[in-house]
C-alpha cells in the first residue's frame, strides 16, 4: 500500500560511498551498491532521518512523496538477515575487494562477558578493514574520533605482541616509508586530519633508517591540515624489541 510521507532522499552527485550513513540507520535501509549510498528498499526507511547528520558530504535529506509504507515487521526481518550475513562489507567505490570497509568492532555484550578469559589475548584486536594507508579512504566511518596506529610494514612482523600493546583500541594503518610515495602519504594523512578528528597517533617505527620519514611524512600532514595532534613515536629493534618510545 502507497502512503504520502517523509521518506531519505540520496543525491548520488554528492554521494562519495563513505559509508557512514548505513552505520547510522538503524533499520538496514541503506547500503552502498556500486560506490554510492541507496536506499534499499522505502518500506524500511522511517524518514526520521537519523542517518543525515553522519554524511560529511550533505548528501542526504528528507523528502515528502507517495511511497511504500514504513512496515516495522520488514525491518525486524531485514535486520536479522544483516545479522545472519555477518559484519557489514560494503565496497569503496574502485571496487577492489582488498578495500571493502569492514568494522570487527561490534561486539555484542553477551559475547564479551562469555568470552574465555584465557582465549582473549590470542584474538586480534584489529577493529577494521582495510589497513593500508593507500587504500583507507580520509572519511572511513572507523577513523572517526580514532585514536590512531601508524605503523611500518616490517612492525607487526618484527615485534611479536603488537596486537595486545598498541593495537587494540585503535584505528590502523601500515605502509612503507622507502618504497611508497611518501608526498601521496603527506595529502591522504592531512585529508584524514582535517575530516576525521583524530584524537592521538602512535607511530610504530624500525629502527632501519628508511623508517625514520614516517613521523616526518604525519608532521607534514599535521602542517598542511594546519592542526595539531598528539604524536608519540616508537622504535621497534630488529629484534622486536622496544628501543625508543
Amino acid at each position: 500500500m502507497t502512503v504520502k510521507r517523509k521518506i531519505i532522499d540520496i543525491n548520488e552527485e554528492l554521494c562519495d560511498g563513505c559509508g557512514q550513513c548505513v552505520i547510522a540507520c538503524a533499520e538496514g535501509a541503506i547500503k552502498i551498491i556500486d560506490g554510492k549510498a541507496k536506499v534499499i528498499s522505502d518500506n524500511l526507511c522511517d524518514g526520521l532521518g537519523a542517518c543525515i547528520g553522519d554524511c560529511p558530504q550533505g548528501a542526504l535529506k528528507i523528502v515528502e512523496r507517495e511511497t511504500d509504507e514504513f512496515d516495522e515487521d520488514a525491518v525486524e526481518k531485514h535486520l536479522e538477515q544483516q545479522k545472519k550475513a555477518g559484519p557489514m562489507q560494503d565496497t569503496l567505490p574502485c571496487g577492489c575487494p582488498s578495500t571493502q570497509i569492514q568494522d570487527f568492532s561490534k561486539e555484542t555484550t553477551c559475547l564479551s562477558a562469555n568470552k574465555p578469559v584465557s582465549l582473549a589475548s590470542e584474538e586480534s584486536a584489529l577493529s577494521h578493514w582495510p589497513v593500508q594507508i593507500r587504500l583507507v579512504p580520509p572519511n572511513a566511518p572507523f577513523l572517526k574520533g580514532a585514536d590512531l596506529l601508524v605503523a611500518a610494514d616490517c612492525v607487526p612482523i618484527a615485534y611479536p605482541t603488537l596486537h595486545n600493546d598498541f593495537l587494540k583500541g585503535r584505528a590502523v594503518m601500515i605502509g612503507c616509508p622507502k618504497f611508497d610515495d611518501k608526498e601521496s602519504y603527506v595529502e591522504k594523512f592531512a585529508e584524514i586530519f582535517k575530516i576525521a578528528r583524530i584524537k592521538s597517533i602512535t607511530c610504530l617505527t624500525m629502527e632501519v633508517p628508511c623508517c625514520s620519514g614516517l613521523p616526518g611524512i604525519l608532521i607534514k600532514a599535521m602542517e598542511k591540515a594546519e592542526t595539531t595532534i598528539p604524536l608519540k613515536k616508537v622504535v621497534i629493534s630488529n629484534r622486536g624489541k622496544i628501543i625508543e618510545g
